[in-house]
């Protein structure tokens, strides 16, 4: 994977989005360290399993205990 700076980016947005259109993955670095990742489009998406997968994450979600931020301050951890 190739990485620029992000002042770089921005200066060259029009040929990263180009190159990543042709499938390459670019990394995007701010202070040295790796911020974001451009990557190519999936033209293929199936949105109706993308939404299945979120209801099933929804569905895993409500079946976890639920947690009160009052409890999480009385046990120290806000």
């Amino acid at each position: 994977m190739h990485t620029v700076g992000l002042f770089e980016a921005k200066q060259k947005l029009s040929e990263i989005v180009e190159r990543a259109a042709e499938g390459e993955r670019i990394g995007i670095t701010r202070r040295g360290r790796l911020a974001a990742i451009v990557i190519p489009a999936q033209s293929d998406v199936d949105l109706a399993e993308v939404f299945d997968n979120i209801e099933r994450l929804r569905g895993k979600v409500r079946r976890q205990r639920k947690v009160h931020v009052k409890d999480l301050i009385e046990e120290g951890r806000v």
